[in-house]
């Protein structure tokens, strides 16, 4: 993805920074779209999210016990929860949704 075409910016050194960085050379990778790999990337996603609820459960446990006093740790850790959590679902609602509606095309 050129970041020129999002920003509508035209200068060549906003450009060249966006070809050189890892975000730029990651664009210009060839995307793998096979229904396999959006399931296996699913998949990472819903592991991923189950490693923060964990951490944020373990985190919560550790104030609570008063094996912590860190509640810089523990607010982080249900920072990260909460937001992978919100959007585990929101894909699950996009998901649905799409589902819904290819069922109900008519052949």
């Amino acid at each position: 993805m050129d970041i020129a075409s999002l920003y509508n910016v035209t200068s060549g050194a906003v450009k060249q920074a966006a070809e050189s960085s890892a975000i730029g050379k990651l664009a210009l990778q060839p995307v793998d779209t096979s229904f396999d790999s959006i399931l296996t990337k699913a998949m990472e996603n819903i592991n991923t999210t189950n490693s923060y609820l964990s951490g944020a459960e373990n985190e919560e446990i550790k104030w609570a016990l008063g094996e912590t006093q860190n509640t810089h740790d523990l607010t982080v850790a249900l920072g990260k929860a909460s937001t992978a959590l919100q959007y585990t679902v929101a894909v699950r609602d996009k998901l649905l949704d799409a589902y819904k509606e290819i069922m109900q095309i008519q052949i």
